[in-house]
């Protein structure tokens, strides 16, 4: 069944929800620059330049059956997520939640990080979350706008829970190749994976909750190695967390990241019937080990 689908922050994931929603719904994505307008208009969906926390520019999007509220904060601090992801989000769902003709469901893009250090366990959606930093206080805070604000508003609010990003301009090879790399767990999903739930969530299931990881949680030495073998390169060398964290020089919050290990487990998204494009790294990495050879 097609919908209207206005995906609110259109950037890295997006904009490959846009590509994966275009040709069997009506998509509007909104973004504030120029450049990012016309990054949605190559997609072939519609454009809207807005500010997401500017209620009145938001009246410039049309109304829609789905909001995606998939923002950045551009990798700033405390105070400008919670302007982006507490603040906007809460803005958006009372502009869209107030019209006459109000979205029935919203799915906002949080991240893994809520769940703080669990000693290196599996996590999933029952886990208790314990964020360890003031981010990923604020991301936590998100979760509960995007379903109970929403559901002030009479809106089907969900969480895309997000592992580490990567696919294309963020394979970040040359940090893993040439080291030092820092020991623990790497949770990770594909660019087009972590759309592709999202669509998921928006056309096959009603869920409120979804971990979106890839199969493999996967050990950051070994991982390290996988891709120095496959690039025909020395492995890099390694270092200890406690070595890492000797470096006087380190944040509080870097310090506090570095100490968190889980592993995230994806058991009810397949149980659910998604399937994946990368199931791990090993197919997620072949096109950036493929570039990295030929150009070497």
């Amino acid at each position: 069944m097609s919908m209207r689908v206005a995906i609110l922050g259109c950037g890295y994931v997006g904009l490959e929800l846009c590509r994966q929603l275009v040709d069997d719904h009506d998509v509007v994505g909104v973004r504030r620059s120029e450049d990012g307008v016309r990054a949605i208009e190559a997609t072939g969906a519609e454009a809207v330049a807005a500010d997401l926390t500017d209620a009145t520019a938001l009246e410039r999007v049309p109304d829609v059956d789905a909001l995606v509220f998939a923002a950045s904060s551009g990798g700033r601090g405390a105070d400008a997520a919670r302007r982006v992801y507490v603040d906007g989000l809460r803005t958006a769902i009372e502009a869209f939640g107030t019209r006459d003709d109000a979205p029935e469901r919203l799915v906002y893009t949080s991240s893994t990080g809520v769940y703080g250090d669990h000693d290196g366990e599996f996590v999933d959606e029952t886990t208790p979350l314990s964020p360890t930093t003031e981010k990923t206080e604020v991301l936590a805070e998100a979760e509960r706008v995007a379903t109970a604000v929403a559901s002030e508003y009479g809106i089907n609010g969900a969480v895309a829970r997000f592992a580490g990003l990567y696919g294309p301009e963020r394979y970040r090879l040359e940090r893993y190749l040439f080291g030092p790399v820092t020991e623990g767990y790497l949770n990770m999903i594909h660019r087009d994976d972590a759309a592709g739930v999202v669509r998921f969530m928006l056309e096959s299931t009603d869920e409120e909750l979804l971990v979106a990881v890839d199969d493999e949680p996967v050990d950051k030495w070994a991982f390290a190695d996988y891709l120095a073998d496959a690039c025909g390169v020395d492995r890099p060398s390694k270092r200890t967390k406690a070595e890492r964290l000797d470096d006087p020089d380190l944040s509080e919050p870097a310090r506090r990241r570095i100490r968190t290990s889980k592993r995230c487990s994806n058991r009810r998204l397949c149980e659910l019937g998604y399937e994946f494009a990368y199931p791990t790294y090993r197919e997620g990495y072949r096109a950036a080990i493929e570039g990295y050879r030929s150009e070497a």
